[in-house]
């Protein structure tokens, strides 16, 4: 058996957070498919659509985002059917690009916070892992060979808590990757290689992690599940690091 860590990064447009962070969501292979059922049920349950059905991706950043929780509270909590409804009104006058009325923005805010309180106990069910480095913002990138080249501290400390995780699992982890400039990407891979390669603890860590990483395009895999729940869920868990580190995001 075997742990896929998805891994993404927010913050490093150094606009709205305060940090820099990168890390993932760990998954046991045994418990993907069914968990991507799961949210697929929660999605329709929350909603009563599929989202991309109305060019609408399910990002952790807009469910938590601040006007989501302003939306749910301006109104009771409504029941299911009623919320699904108005949530069916919500995303089809976005597509006539007509404005949804009072009760049409409740029933969106209150069906994105079901979504996100779902998907955490969909977490704690399947066992999920998360691991995430944190730096603050203004850390400048020192201008050497070794700063380029090889990969920074808060990267080894990730995939150091990640081995140490698998080792004590006993079981091979597997990192994938969201496909983003592929110049940055080949950076990155390059970094990757040189620490599995040309360093004594990263070759030890090649022990149980696998040193290739899996990249997968979001655009092109939406709404497949390699990326529709990873990165989802990693999003999800960053927006509550943020809110929990002083951000914009209501407690």
């Amino acid at each position: 058996m075997s742990w896929l860590l998805f891994l993404d990064e927010s913050g490093h447009d150094h606009n709205s957070m305060p940090y820099e962070v990168r890390g993932g969501i760990a998954l046991q292979d045994m418990e993907v498919w069914p968990f991507v059922q799961e949210v697929q049920r929660l999605e329709l349950a929350s909603f009563g659509v599929v989202l991309h059905q109305f060019r609408t991706e399910l990002k952790g950043c807009k469910l938590l985002d601040g006007d989501r929780f302003k939306w749910a509270s301006q109104g009771p909590l409504m029941a299911e059917d009623e919320r699904r409804k108005h949530c069916r009104g919500f995303l089809t006058k976005g597509l006539e690009k007509k404005p949804p009325k009072r009760d049409e923005f409740t029933a969106y805010g209150q069906a994105c916070l079901e979504m996100a309180r779902g998907i955490f106990l969909l977490l704690r069910d399947r066992r999920a892992k998360l691991f995430a480095s944190v730096i603050p913002k203004n850390v400048a990138r020192p201008q050497s060979f070794e700063a380029h080249e090889y990969l920074r501290k808060d990267q080894v400390f990730l995939l150091e808590r990640f081995f140490y995780f698998l080792e004590s699992e006993k079981q091979y982890g597997l990192l994938v990757m969201d496909e983003a400039e592929k110049t940055e990407d080949r950076r990155f891979v390059r970094r990757l290689q040189n620490y599995f390669q040309k360093t004594q603890a990263g070759r030890y860590r090649t022990t149980w992690i696998v040193p290739t990483p899996f990249f997968v395009s979001s655009d092109m895999t939406y709404p497949n599940p390699s990326r529709r729940f990873g990165y989802l869920l990693f999003e999800l868990g960053l927006s509550l690091a943020h809110t929990w580190n002083g951000s914009n995001y209501p407690p």
